[in-house]
């Protein structure tokens, strides 16, 4: 993962815009939030799919 991130605070950042999203009071914000928060999601997978194939390699 270039620019890589510590996967416990893309998880974080994750939670928080979901938890913003379930609270925000206009459509507008709620779409914003679930946006960000699909993008940790994108974040996590390819952070997982690059793990699972270096651990893949190293057996």
């Amino acid at each position: 993962m270039t620019g890589e991130k510590d996967v416990n605070y893309l998880l974080h950042r994750q939670q928080v815009s979901l938890i913003r999203a379930q609270f925000s009071r206009s459509q507008q914000g709620r779409a914003a939030y679930e946006g960000l928060a699909r993008g940790y999601a994108d974040q996590i997978d390819a952070y997982r799919r690059e793990n699972s194939r270096l651990v893949q390699h190293a057996h």
